[in-house]
């Protein structure tokens, strides 16, 4: 991400082409360093797949050779985004974030819920997490799992409200067309990464939050041109262009400030795009060849 805001990469605006039932298809390519490589993703989203236990991300990652332009790695795509996307979210939350920051709130309680719980606790000491979805049964038996697994408390929310209540750091994960989140009841000094909403027509929280953070972009172009929150805020006249002050990776490189006090409410507004899938892929890559698994592997 620090490349890509150091104008080191080269990448295509993500392709998003809707499908019936309110499902998508995806297309990213993109060109890195040449000790990386290049590469591409084509990737489905059916968000009703979760419903019968499948990844609601289907596809692949491919990796090429930057000497000989052979492909050497194909991936799951599924398991490439679900790893990469809380990832890059955890970035953002270590440099935005509070250093204090201990109270998580997650809305969504699917594989990114699940994997946002996980990715923000290796970057902060969390005391205690708070999920809420759909269902309450599901909230609570997935809340018992986290708990388990990551010996960390974990507790199902009734409502949206209940859930962001004194949070430190909110992450909505959801499928929402609509905001379900409002910016009254976001406490000042919170950090949220807003993942759910990959289209522009759809939108997890409103404008008024928008208009109160200090909003940064995974991309600021695919911000710009595909991220909902914004185009509504933009649309109700709350915002203009510069309100999204620039990239993560500006950030990272020093370009750009951060949180700039401990009472501003931040934002990182994600979309993906293809450098995360590229370098992710290169990192398995290496580590296939360093294991024996051969100069070419298909997982």
């Amino acid at each position: 991400m620090a490349e890509l805001s150091a104008g080191q990469t080269q990448q295509m605006l993500r392709q998003v082409i809707p499908i019936e039932g309110g499902n998508v298809l995806s297309a990213m390519a993109g060109v890195m360093a040449p000790a990386i490589g290049f590469g591409a993703k084509i990737i489905s989203v059916f968000p009703g797949n979760s419903k019968v236990g499948r990844q609601s991300h289907q596809g692949v990652v491919i990796l090429f050779d930057a000497g000989s332009g052979e492909p050497v790695c194909l991936l799951h795509a599924g398991e490439i985004t679900r790893l990469r996307t809380a990832s890059a979210s955890a970035v953002a939350t270590d440099v935005l974030a509070n250093s204090n920051a201990s109270r998580l709130a997650v809305l969504g309680y699917g594989e990114q819920g699940q994997a946002h719980v996980e990715a923000i606790s290796h970057v902060r000491a969390l005391d205690s997490v708070r999920i809420w979805g759909r269902s309450r049964d599901e909230a609570a038996n997935v809340a018992k799992q986290l708990s388990q697994r990551l010996h960390l408390l974990v507790e199902p929310a009734l409502t949206v409200r209940d859930a962001v209540k004194d949070a430190d750091i909110v992450c909505t994960t959801t499928a929402a067309a609509d905001p379900i989140l409002r910016g009254d009841w976001i406490a000042e000094g919170t950090h949220l990464n807003l993942v759910g909403s990959s289209v522009g027509s759809f939108a997890e929280v409103d404008g008024g939050l928008v208009a109160r953070a200090r909003l940064f972009a995974d991309h600021r172009e695919g911000v710009l041109r595909q991220g909902g929150e914004y185009l509504r805020a933009k649309a109700a006249g709350l915002v203009g262009e510069q309100h999204v002050l620039g990239e993560i990776g500006d950030v990272l490189n020093g370009t750009i400030k951060g949180r700039t006090a401990s009472n501003e409410i931040t934002a990182y507004k994600s979309l993906g795009h293809i450098v995360q899938d590229i370098a992710s892929a290169r990192y398995v890559h290496t580590v296939i060849e360093a294991e024996g698994g051969g100069a070419n592997a298909v997982f």
